[in-house]
């Protein structure tokens, strides 16, 4: 700890005073933020770890869809037919706040297009791919919404950490101590104007005498 290099006048005294009650209602704020952005991030980070998941089983789905597409259909009349798929795909990027914060809010819609081939002698296998890769999309822009979230609320909680660690080990403390060297001061000068008021005192009287 470290006291501040002040005059130690009532002025200085009552402004200090002021300055500790601030930082100690900033501490809390902090704190307070400091928690509600932690208890965020592990939810997302609990989220993240159950998405992850999904999107590894929903890309085995869809990569084996797709190679028993191919298998029953053939590689050739495969790609004719991704070719002929019109599906249009619109990325809906919002923001939400959290404790002052901007976080993402992805969403993937689909508008499908008709067909540009005929569904006569097509096998379920195609209806199965197009379906699990549309999922494999929808669930990619959630985890790009979430992995961005978690990038920002981890750079602000950490922030958030040094400015609590700073009011709360140095700036509290530094306060704390400067008041009390400053009251000391004061203390002492008022006991050393009392003093002196009755030494003065005492020499008024004894030149009346």
């Amino acid at each position: 700890m470290a006291r501040y290099e002040i005059a130690p006048t009532k002025t200085n005294y009552i402004k200090l005073k002021q300055d500790l009650a601030f930082s100690r209602e900033g501490y809390e704020l902090l704190d307070q933020k400091r928690s509600i952005l932690i208890v965020e991030l592990m939810g997302i980070i609990d989220t993240l770890k159950s998405m992850q998941k999904d999107l590894e089983h929903l890309l085995k789905d869809a990569f084996q869809s797709l190679a028993s597409a191919i298998q029953s259909t053939g590689r050739k009349e495969i790609t004719f037919l991704a070719r002929a798929i019109r599906i249009d795909t619109d990325i809906i990027i919002a923001q939400r706040r959290v404790m002052g914060v901007t976080l993402p809010v992805i969403r993937v819609n689909y508008t499908e297009n008709p067909l540009h081939y005929s569904l006569i002698g097509n096998n379920f296998w195609i209806d199965e791919t197009l379906k699990n890769f549309k999922q494999v999309l929808k669930l990619l822009g959630n985890l790009a919404e979430l992995k961005i979230s978690l990038i920002r609320l981890a750079e602000e909680v950490k922030k958030t950490i040094r400015k609590v660690n700073a009011l709360e080990k140095i700036a509290i403390p530094d306060y704390v101590e400067t008041i009390k060297y400053i009251e000391d001061r004061l203390e002492e000068a008022e006991r050393e104007s009392f003093f002196l008021m009755k030494l003065i005192k005492k020499r008024l009287e004894k030149k009346k005498k």
